[in-house]
């Protein structure tokens, strides 16, 4: 498969020249060793795809011709993964991994039970750091649509979100399994997922006002960095996206 590029201010069309420059055109020429004549893709993170052919490689320049274009239309419903803050790097493996399975917007949320505590400079560090991987995973999966990353939210602002999406909060001591589930086709569907010592019993209340439903995944109890991921599967069958 073609290496995949992707540039913030991406354009062309059929027998244009693609420019990579700076931090893109060295990790194509330095790292991943492209050549002239190679095969690659190019794209703007928001649904255009260009194919195209190396025509010239220098550590920070190297030109792509379009020889294809394609429009990719944006995946709706949409899936939202609320992730808790984790300590160590749990919740950054749970945000790569989701980026790679499909997930089209990731939520950071300051759970009550969260080790890790994002202050207004750590939320701002937080947020970029959380971007930049999704970026570099959404290039490795070959995305042509790069979630969004938003800022830190409470409790109370993700159960607002329930107005307008299915909020699906997993919990290993729910009565229903989300593959029991029947998904609306036509709503966003939101996974909550929780911090190491779980989702503290006033949040699981909070949710369940707003009308979200508890779900389990199986008859084990996973990580905070893998629970996400294993739920964005099962719904991703379940929507047909696989």
């Amino acid at each position: 498969m073609a290496l995949h590029f992707l540039l913030d201010e991406a354009a062309g069309d059929v027998g244009d020249a693609v420019v990579l420059s700076g931090a893109e055109a060295h990790h194509a020429a330095t790292v991943r060793r492209v050549r002239a004549g190679e095969e690659v893709t190019v794209g703007d993170g928001r649904g255009l795809w260009l194919e195209g052919v190396v025509e010239g490689v220098q550590p920070r320049e190297v030109v792509v011709r379009v020889t294809a274009r394609t429009d990719v239309t944006a995946p709706r419903p949409r899936l939202v993964l609320v992730q808790a803050l984790a300590k160590g790097d749990r919740d950054e493996l749970a945000v790569q991994a989701a980026t790679e399975l499909g997930v089209d917007e990731i939520v950071p949320w300051q759970a009550a039970r969260s080790v890790s505590r994002w202050d207004a400079a750590k939320a701002a560090k937080g947020r970029a750091r959380w971007t930049a991987i999704v970026r570099e995973a959404a290039k490795q999966a070959h995305r042509a649509w790069v979630p969004q990353v938003v800022d830190v939210e409470t409790t109370s602002r993700i159960a607002q979100r329930a107005a307008g999406a299915g909020i699906l909060v997993l919990e290993p001591t729910a009565e229903t399994a989300l593959s029991a589930l029947t998904l609306p086709p036509d709503r966003d569907v939101v996974l909550v997922v929780g911090p190491e010592g779980g989702i503290a019993p006033d949040e699981l209340a909070t949710f369940a006002d707003a009308g979200a439903t508890p779900v389990r995944l199986g008859g084990t109890v996973l990580r905070t960095s893998t629970a996400g991921p294993a739920a964005l599967a099962v719904v991703s069958v379940a929507l047909g996206r696989w």
